[in-house]
């Protein structure tokens, strides 16, 4: 049997256009939900797995449907695997079904790795740059003076927090922070 899968991020987007294109490749049931990719708890995703048996074909408009990082992608596709249900990507023309669409999705899992990796390289060789030319990351550290006017404002118990902050400019987090170190 041919389940579909069909999600768009959030409440205002359209699902049609998936919709659509899962009725076209012969869905005969289809799951869909307003859920961010991120989250591991979209509830019809799990039901769908739950539901579909060993020999079905999961189809979706594309992978990004199914999740946004690889590693999460390449777990659910291994479980599906392990399971005996195939996968389809209309859009990127992935199809589990044949050697060629296996041989395939790996491949494109490998490069998301690798281009995952690189940026990551990337990144830390920048940084390591910026140090040796005497650059600091992170966020700037609030004015000392700034942070102890709050404090002093807070511990004359005359002001609500929210306007601490707007005449000292210090945020609710660092009063707090500050506060709990001198406990």
């Amino acid at each position: 049997m041919k389940i579909g899968y069909a999600r768009v991020s959030t409440q205002d987007q359209s699902l049609d256009l998936q919709m659509d294109a899962l009725t076209h490749a012969g869905c005969e049931k289809v799951y869909s939900e307003k859920v961010s990719g991120m989250k591991d708890d979209r509830q019809k995703l799990l039901e769908l797995i739950e539901y579909a048996r060993e020999g079905d074909v999961l189809v979706v408009y594309k992978l990004d449907r199914l999740g946004r990082s690889t590693k999460k992608l390449i777990e659910l596709t291994e479980e599906l695997e392990r399971r005996g249900i195939e996968l389809v990507s209309i859009r990127d023309n992935i199809d589990t079904t044949t050697a060629v669409g296996k041989a395939m999705f790996r491949m494109l899992a490998v490069l998301s790795e690798m281009e995952r990796d690189l940026i990551s390289e990337r990144t830390r060789a920048g940084l390591e740059s910026a140090r040796l030319r005497g650059r600091k990351g992170g966020r700037p550290k609030k004015d000392n003076k700034k942070v102890e006017n709050a404090l002093k404002l807070y511990n004359t118990e005359q002001y609500t927090v929210r306007e601490i902050e707007e005449m000292t400019g210090v945020s609710k987090a660092t009063l707090y922070r500050k506060l709990k170190e001198l406990i």
